[in-house]
Order: C-alpha cells, then structure tokens, then sequence
C-alpha cells in the first residue's frame, strides 16, 4: 500500500483465496466436409439437432455421411464440439447471376468482401449464406409496391370465343401485367391460377390450377373477362408494402418492401416451393427503423435473421445503384422506385467441391486448434481419412491411402505433441476393413495402416469402422470408430474422472452400433494391442465395447495407458491456469507457500478420487535458489504415483485335499 503522510485510516484488501480450478476435459475439435454451413470458421455444437441445424443433414453418399456421422456419434455420448468445415477445391457459393467461381465462406467473408455491395457485378444481388450446391435450391422473391402486391383488373381475356374448362392457357390484352409464378382470378370465379409460362409475343398465358391436381380451367372463361394478379406470396403478409412511419415522418414515400425466401427445388425441405424465410415491411432506407427502435434496413435485417441469405446489391428498380445507401433524409420528396411487377431471384452457380486432400484436413486443424491459448479442447477427432488424388475421383491406390491417412493422423498428432493438453483418435482406413472377408487381412491391413504413426502418449488408435444407420437418407452405412471411441473418454469423465479407463464392460459400452467391419478374436486382439492399437470388439449378449487402454507410444511407460496420460493432461492444465496468478510476484518464502497451499488441496482432492497413490509438492528454497530467483523464475516440482488401470487379470484355482488348512498351501501357489 502507498505510505501515508498524514494521519488517517487506509482500507485495502488482499485476495489470498487463489485455487486450482476446474478445466474442461471433455471438448472435442473436428475438421470435416458437411453439405451446409460456415467454412472455415469455428462452430461448437453440443448435440445431434445443432449439428444439423448448423451444418444440415449428411448427402446421400457413404463420403457424405462419414464426417457428419462421426462428429454425431461423438455428440450422442454427451460433451460438445468444436466443428470447422473443410474449404476443398471446386466449393463456391450460390448467387443470383449464377457466377461458378464465387467462394463466400463466412460472416466475416461477408462483411470484408460483399457487405458493400462491390460484389453485385459479379454475383447479382443475393448470394447463399454458405457455400455448396445446396445454395442451387434457393430462390428469393421480392415484392416492392401495392401493384406488385395485388392487380385488381390487371388485363383482361382476349378473344371472340370463350375458353373451355380445362383449357390451360389463354390470351390477354397485355401479358407484361403479369410474371411467371403470379397467381390470378378471373372476373366472377373463385379458382386461383398460378401462371408457368409466358409468352409475351402472343399475349399467352400458360397455368396450373393452384392446390389442385387438375392443371385447366376450373370453368369457361368469356372474352373480356377481366384478370385480377396476385404476387405469389401474398397471403403471408397483411396487407401491400408502403410507407413506414419513419419515412412518412421525414417527408419520404415508398420505402417498404416484402422478402421472401424459398426452396424452390425442395432440397433443403423435400418440399420444392416450400417457403422458408419471410421478411415483411423492410425498408429500402439505410437509416430506418422498426417499432421496437431497430434497424430495419432490408440488407441488414437479412444479414441478421437469414439462415440461408445474404444481400449482394440492390435491384436497380428499386434503388439507383447496386451499392447506394439512401437514407430517408436523402429520400425526402423522392419516392422510392416502385416496380410494378415482383423481383424473382434463383440461386446458382454453388458447387460443393470435391473430397479433401490430407493437406487439406492438416492445415484446417493447425489453423484453428494449434493454438492451447485460444482454443480450449480436450481431444482432436481424425474422421475418415477418405482423399481426393485431385483428378476428381476417390484415391484407389492403397499405397497413396495410406500415405494420406498416416499424414493425416501425424499431423494432429503434431498439434496434440505441441499443446499437451489433448488426445488425438483415429481409426484405421475404410478399405481395410470394410468389404474385407479375412479376419487375418483386416488385422494385418490394421496393423499397416499404423505402423508408420508417430509414438506418442497423445494418441489413442482404435481398431474399427461402424455400421449404423442413417436416418436422414434411411440406409445404412459406414463410419470410422474414432468419434465413438472419443465420446467414450468423454463420457468416463462425466460418469467419473479423466483418470479412470474408459475401456471396459462399466464404461467403454458403444452406443447405436449394428455391427463392427472388424471384430478381432483373442489372437487378433493381441496383436493389436502390441501393435498400439485398442481393439473394438462385440461379445454376444453383452454389447460392443472399448477393449483396450492403450496410448500410441511405443516404448514402456506409464504413459502408455489412456487414464495416465488423461491424469497428467488435467494436473498439468489445471495447475499451468492456477500458476499464471503468481506471474508478477516475488520469488519469496511467502508467494511459495501461497501457490503450495492451492495445488496441494487440489491434488489431495484427486488423490481422494482415486487418480493417485501419493503425491509430494517441493516449492521451497531448495528448487528456488539464488540462481534462479535471479532469473526471474519460479519452480514448483510436483512428484506423483498415478493409480493404473487393470489390463490382465490372474484366477489361481487350487484344488486341495480334504484334510489340509488353507494356510499350508497358500505359498505353493
């Protein structure tokens, strides 16, 4: 505290109160292809339905389903994820113009290249919010004035002789009063007609009955009946835009606007035509405002509220220029314009690109998880490991799978080795085990495919692919077992603590599993489990379950067991986070005992919870010495026996004669 030079009472307080905290030990991270969302962008999602509605349901294709199956099987086992969809060569986003080479990857995408509308040569005035061919079904429709809203006598019918029920067409005074999709009503007649076709040189317009399965005339129509248009979308707004109030306030007109979004080919609800967004009373001014104060200009309230949109650029019926601003100052005494007829917009030109190479997948999972700092994760979930050779077709050459697997794997691996506060899982590749009819060959392929994986305690490699099935595309199909294997950590840690094994009949249980590619007998388990590598394994009547502990370190050490190295992630991270609050202290006898009165609590607490046998905490004059407290530093030496986990178990039995106690024999056995 300050001194002070007069007299007087001075109130401080000091927090002596620090602790070791909690850490996440459940989080995982995934880089996958996904038909739908942000690329290149950070998603958590914490369940099954998030993943959709993030991400949309898997294609209908064994790639599709591998990745989005293997982040779900993770999500079911009750943690959450952190999910990055993969950017591929060959994925562009859908727009008005129908532009093939247009990449819009996320909402800071948005902001730094379309937001301004510099874009809307290129793309139109909509372009999809994410990138893929899914953005293909997607159609926007527009309605800007009262006319465009409703018609009343918009033409009329233009022949001597009357139409006939069940004519699908008819001739008017102007065709250019109507577009395709506009719905109309003759003069005297209930029926709506949706308009399919127009043939301006003739005046012909050709109609479905709406709602009905016949597509003519309901009744004859006579000569001069007159025709009333209605916008498509009429019924799911009250009335016509107008004039809101603001503009009416600041002398201006004509500002509001109706915006509907569509999926028009019915791929995003099986439904083509089904509507998915509505925006009514939208204003064309920059700076208007909505009844509850908020900006109600169209862009930005699309850029808000879209799932599925963004504005590119103004139609230039509506406003002069396809990046003007015009506020309603700007607009006093000058109406907005007021097409007469509605904008309709379809989406295309979105592709999805092709399968990632393993650079690809590597790159993506260094960029957003290398960091400890900034991301917080507990384990990197590998997925399939199924490459593209860049010709546009799967890999088929087993050597050049195994080759991208391994770079793959090694290279999450690598982030794992450099944070120290996570566990990469990976399974074996697709072709070496599905479809294969040998046991011998699966196990030999399974083998191979890790042999050549980095050793190291921050790896645990499991044995299997997944037949489960696929309820968006109602079949089945394969995945790897990694996201499984994953969510069983998790879960342990849930039910339990980091420390205790997550193999085993009381929490190694799969959860929707039809049946294993690969399910290693007694003699195939054994030579995994020398090999690193955890054995999936289904027994009859008791389920599929996690039957090994391993890490992937190669050399003998208590590391090489899953509960050590999860034991010593947790101690370290939690410890790591409690000594950041000494930073900036001194190296005294006082600062010392502080940070040893919060880490021994903390591992009294695990030791009690079964994770160690013992501990010893040194932190103290004799690892703090002269040399190094001139130095600037500050030692702790943590000593401490990890319990182990029970992987072989001994039953002596031992027949003995009637007439012997117990006591004589016991040291003969």
């Amino acid at each position: 505290m300050a001194f002070q030079v007069s007299p007087g009472v001075q109130v401080s307080e000091i927090d002596l109160s620090n602790v070791v905290p909690a850490v996440s030990s459940t989080r995982g991270a995934f880089a996958g292809m996904f038909q739908w969302g942000p690329v290149d962008e950070v998603k958590t999602v914490s369940d099954g339905q998030q993943l959709v509605d993030e991400f949309y349901k898997p294609a209908d294709s064994d790639a599709g389903a591998e990745d989005f199956y293997s982040a779900e099987s993770f999500l079911r086992y009750g943690s959450s994820l952190d999910i990055v969809r993969l950017h591929t060569t060959g994925c562009y986003s859908a727009n008005a113009s129908g532009n093939t080479s247009t990449i819009l990857k996320n909402s800071d995408s948005y902001v730094n290249d379309f937001k301004d509308g510099s874009e809307a040569g290129t793309v139109g005035s909509w372009i999809s919010r994410f990138p893929g061919a899914l953005g293909n079904s997607l159609k926007v429709s527009v309605c800007a004035s009262s006319n465009a809203y409703f018609n009343d006598n918009a033409s009329a019918v233009n022949l001597e002789a009357g139409y006939s029920a069940g004519d699908t067409a008819v001739i008017v005074d102007d065709s250019t009063a109507f577009g395709v999709g506009d719905l109309i009503k003759f003069s005297g007649h209930d029926a709506f007609y949706k308009i399919s076709a127009i043939n301006s040189g003739t005046n012909t317009l050709t109609f479905a009955v709406v709602n009905e399965v016949s597509a003519g005339l309901q009744v004859a129509v006579a000569d001069n009946t007159q025709i009333d248009r209605y916008w498509e979308h009429y019924a799911l707004f009250d009335k016509a835009p107008g004039s809101s109030a603001g503009a009416v306030a600041a002398g201006a007109s004509n500002d509001e606007i109706h915006v509907v979004v569509i999926d028009e080919d019915g791929e995003f609800t099986g439904t083509e035509g089904k509507v998915l967004e509505t925006y009514g009373f939208v204003s064309l001014a920059s700076d208007a405002k909505d009844s509850s104060g908020n900006n109600n200009y169209y862009k930005n309230v699309i850029e808000r509220n879209s799932s599925y949109i963004y504005w590119s650029g103004h139609e230039t019926t509506m406003l002069s220029s396809v990046s003007e601003n015009r506020t309603l100052a700007a607009a006093s005494g000058t109406p907005f314009s007021r097409p007469a007829l509605p904008v309709h917009t379809s989406l295309s030109g979105g592709a999805s690109g092709r399968s990632p190479v393993a650079s690809d997948k590597v790159s993506t999972l260094e960029e957003f998880f290398q960091d400890g700092e900034t991301s917080d994760i507990s384990f990197i979930l590998i997925g399939s490991t199924r490459v593209d050779d860049g010709s546009g077709a799967d890999e088929t050459n087993t050597s050049n799978l195994r080759t991208a697997h391994n770079t793959i794997v090694n290279g999450a691996i690598a982030i794992a080795e450099a944070r120290k506060d996570c566990i990469v899982v990976a399974s074996p590749m697709r072709e070496s085990v599905v479809g294969q009819t040998s046991e011998s060959t699966q196990k030999t392929n399974v083998i191979d495919d890790f042999a050549s994986v980095t050793s190291s305690s921050y790896a645990v490699l499991d044995s299997g692919w997944i037949y489960q099935y696929d309820r968006y595309n109602d079949k089945y199909c394969w995945i790897p077992g990694n996201g499984h294997t994953a969510g069983i950590m998790a879960r342990s840690d849930l039910l339990r603590d980091p420390w205790f094994s997550p193999a085993g009949f009381s929490r190694g249980q799969y959860l929707g599993i039809t049946k294993l590619a690969f399910n290693p007998k007694q003699a195939s388990r054994d030579d995994l489990y020398r090999a690193r590598i955890n054995p999936i394994v289904t027994f009859p009547g008791q389920g599929t379950v996690l039957f090994g502990d391993k890490t992937a370190l190669s050399s003998p050490s208590a590391f090489d067991r899953i509960n050590v190295r999860r034991l010593f992630i947790v101690l370290e991270k939690a410890i790591a986070t409690a000594a950041k609050a000494q930073l900036f202290e001194f190296n005294d006898a006082f600062t010392r005992a502080q940070f040893r009165a919060s880490v021994e609590p903390f591992l009294r607490d695990v030791k009690n919870r079964r994770g160690l046998v013992d501990f010893s905490v040194v932190c103290d004059e004799t690892n703090n010495t002269d040399t190094v407290i001139d130095r600037n530093e500050f030692v702790c030496s943590i000593f401490v026996k990890p319990a182990k986990s029970i992987n072989f178990i001994t039953l002596n039995f031992v027949a003995a004669r009637s007439g012997v106690e117990f006591e004589e024999i016991y040291g003969a056995v």
